[in-house]
């Protein structure tokens, strides 16, 4: 059903006059008259009878105006629903635990008055598509891996540099070092069985891996960090990365340690997506939030990244 016929059918139902109709919606006469009469058609009966004093609704008018003016609200609030200034700013954190979420909480805590929706999506693919459709207004990713640009629509800035750590066991040969330099883990098995073909963390170890001779396991079934927690707390041949961001909570019989990773440190790099034009109010105010942040470091001897990371 035509809107714009249904807005005029009502102007005119309420002004009684087309000529006034014409007035109020800044069209001519003749224009009223035809959308009233394709509404007509539409629905299969007259809805106005001509008087002396102008157009009266006739018994179908009279019936169909108040479902007429619901259409209309309807209408309105269906394009309410998507207005930029109006609906909530989703973003694409990957997982609740990592330091994304931490960015985003800090920045409810800055920004109150910006309504959010928190999504997580695995796929760097299916974040991207969701960026470029509208589906998310945001996401943070590894970006970018090598062999796969962004499209040109996509934008993206560096926001976080993430130190890893080592997470092992209490019985591990290095759960009382204070640091482990980067090449004494050459010798140790590195279990983490989220590393998954096709991720952009499984190119950032596979490049850490080619670099420094580790060796990093993803056998068996991801059950989850609960489950790599307690792996980790009873096997002393085993031990993992851990983001220093990434929020964990394990029983205090577990005795594991977190131990920095030194001589270089790897730094794990967040970056922020989305798309170029993209004109909601609340995502300008997360850039600029973010980019106050302080959170990329200047790379130098001390760090390592792969060289495919996007500039600062």
């Amino acid at each position: 059903m035509d809107l714009d016929a249904v807005r005029t059918f009502v102007a005119a139902a309420e002004a009684g006059r087309f000529q006034e109709a014409a007035a109020e919606l800044a069209v001519t006469q003749q224009a009223v008259s035809k959308r009233i009469a394709a509404l007509e058609r539409t629905l299969g009966v007259r809805l106005f009878t001509r008087t002396p004093r102008g157009a009266g609704l006739t018994i179908d008018g009279q019936a169909f105006l108040p479902h007429a003016r619901e259409l209309l609200r309807a209408a309105e609030r269906a394009a309410a629903s998507v207005r930029t200034e109006s609906r909530p700013l989703r973003v694409d954190v990957i997982n609740s635990r990592g330091a994304v979420t931490g960015l985003m909480r800090g920045f409810h805590r800055a920004h109150p008055e910006v309504e959010l929706d928190v999504v997580m999506l695995l796929e760097i693919d299916a974040a991207v598509a969701a960026v470029r459709s509208g589906a998310v207004d945001a996401t943070f990713r590894a970006v970018t891996a090598p062999g796969r640009p962004l499209p040109e629509d996509v934008e993206a800035v560096r926001v976080l540099d993430e130190p890893l750590q080592l997470l092992t066991g209490p019985a591990h040969a290095l759960a009382g070092a204070r640091s482990v330099p980067l090449a004494e883990l050459a010798g140790h098995r590195i279990w983490m069985p989220g590393v998954v073909p096709g991720t952009e963390w499984t190119a950032y170890y596979d490049d850490l891996v080619a670099a420094f001779g580790l060796t990093i396991e993803a056998t068996g079934p991801n059950f989850g960090s609960d489950a790599l927690l307690d792996t980790i707390a009873d096997t002393p041949a085993l031990a993992t990365f851990m983001s220093e961001g990434t929020r964990l909570v394990w029983p205090a019989g577990h005795g594991l340690r977190r131990i920095p990773v030194t001589d270089p440190t790897p730094l794990y790099p967040h970056a922020l997506l989305w798309r170029r034009g993209n004109p909601h109010p609340g995502l300008a105010a997360l850039r600029a939030h973010l980019a106050g942040a302080a959170g990329v470091v200047r790379a130098d001897s001390g760090t390592w990244m792969p060289d495919w990371v996007i500039p600062r």
